[in-house]
């Protein structure tokens, strides 16, 4: 029997790693859309959404699963012709060709209007309200990708577990997490309670290996490993890592129908937090359980920061993910407790402050960034080497480091934030 702490923490990693189909922010859209459908007795006939400026900004050029197409409006139309709420962010999962000519038809109507909500009360919030003849619905999807707290079929409310306030929501599940806990518990906890995090190197790395099946996105995984890239940077488990990792990406921002395992909330954070861990595992023979060991530690490492950071900032989910593997790596090498704390201090002093500029096909770049880095930040660590409290915005103790980096994507970036929302709409409308 676990103790209760680590009980708490394998029930956190069910709960945050989970399965997804498409980008999760226009998956959440659908899936708000497809939970107020539900609730309308006739056919929909027009649809609003009222979004956050994150979820705008993640949605506007990312591919949508199976459909050829980018943005919201497509995302909306599935919601309402084949969403199933149950199926969360597998939501759109039962699509097919008459479903998806059927969405096409409802986009052409011009009878779906997208909406800044500028007062939200969470940087996730997705408000959509769907209209028949006589009847009309809403749901509300706030503070996780997952979270309908809110549902209303004509004026009677059926759910409202929405907060009053205008701070950012919290999880449900409050579990304290700190670096010495999260390295106890991958490290100590029996392997059969952990066999499960496989499952992410296996939906990864099918996602990975679709990228051979076409052309996806800027096919950045293809570049890594052309003769000409090879003949410049060599053929190395390094290059391989990175490649596997950014094909992945290629796919899933491509908005081909395959689904990745995700990591709060972010398929790429998942696959960042995944793959440069498998394939350094497998090109170095490492056992199984190391993996499951390595993978363990890497997840709950991201789930930790972005529990401190928010779903959604202005600072680069895949480079939080990339300190996850950062850690994993280390921890396949033989690093210590103090080198794997190492290897978090060098990923932060090196790529702290990407920002984000919404979720898109050049993602992959961010992800073959993120990778790269955590295999530096590895190797540095293994050498003793480590960004000193001297230096920026490292301290001594690496919760307050990483405390320090959310507080600058969860505060200073605030503003940035803003500015890289207004230059997109600037550029096309959603």
């Amino acid at each position: 029997m676990l103790q209760t702490k680590y009980s708490e923490l394998l029930d956190l990693l069910h709960k945050e790693v989970v399965p997804a189909i498409g980008c999760t922010e226009p998956i959440a859209v659908a899936l708000a859309v497809s939970k107020a459908k539900e609730h309308i007795d006739e056919k929909v006939i027009r649809c609003e959404v009222y979004l956050s400026s994150n979820i705008i900004k993640n949605s506007m050029g990312v591919g949508i699963p199976g459909t050829g197409m980018i943005g919201l409006p497509i995302a909306i139309a599935l919601g309402i012709v084949v969403g199933k709420s149950e199926y969360g962010l597998e939501v759109l999962k039962d699509l097919n060709p008459v479903k998806l000519e059927e969405a096409k038809q409802f986009v052409d109507s011009k009878q779906i209007f997208v909406h800044l909500k500028e007062d939200a009360p969470d940087k996730l919030y997705i408000e959509a309200c769907c209209f028949g003849e006589n009847t009309k619905s809403k749901a509300i999807i706030c503070g996780t990708h997952t979270n309908i707290a809110y549902v209303k079929a004509n004026d009677t409310v059926l759910l409202d577990e929405l907060f009053d306030n205008n701070e950012q929501q919290t999880d449900v599940n409050q579990v304290e997490l700190n670096f010495n806990k999260i390295y106890d518990f991958a490290t100590t906890t029996p392997l059969e309670d952990l066999e499960f995090i496989q499952q992410a190197a296996v939906l990864n790395k099918l996602a990975a290996d679709e990228s051979s099946s076409g052309l996806f996105g800027h096919s950045v995984a293809r570049v890594i490993q052309s003769k000409s890239y090879i003949n410049i940077m060599g053929d190395s488990v390094y290059n391989k890592l990175v490649a596997v990792t950014a094909a992945a990406c290629d796919v899933r921002m491509a908005g081909a129908m395959v689904p990745v395992m995700s990591n709060s909330g972010s398929g790429n954070q998942g696959i960042t937090a995944t793959l440069p861990v498998v394939v350094f595992a497998e090109e170095m023979n490492k056992t199984r359980y190391q993996l499951i060991r390595a993978l363990t530690l890497s997840h709950l490492m991201v789930i930790y920061i972005k529990r401190g950071l928010g779903r959604l900032s202005g600072l680069c989910g895949v480079t939080v993910a990339g300190i996850g593997a950062a850690c994993g790596i280390t921890y396949l090498m033989g690093g210590t407790r103090e080198q794997v704390a190492f290897s978090i201090k060098n990923m932060i002093g090196n790529i702290a402050g990407v920002i984000c500029d919404g979720a898109k096909p050049s993602c992959a770049l961010k992800v073959s960034n993120a990778a790269s880095s955590a295999t530096f930040s590895a190797m540095m660590a293994m050498d003793n080497k480590v960004v000193s409290s001297l230096e920026g915005i490292a301290d001594e103790d690496v919760d307050k480091t990483i405390n320090n980096l959310n507080a600058i994507g969860s505060e200073g970036m605030t503003e940035t934030d803003k500015m890289v929302l207004k230059i997109m709409l600037n550029k096309k409308s959603v």
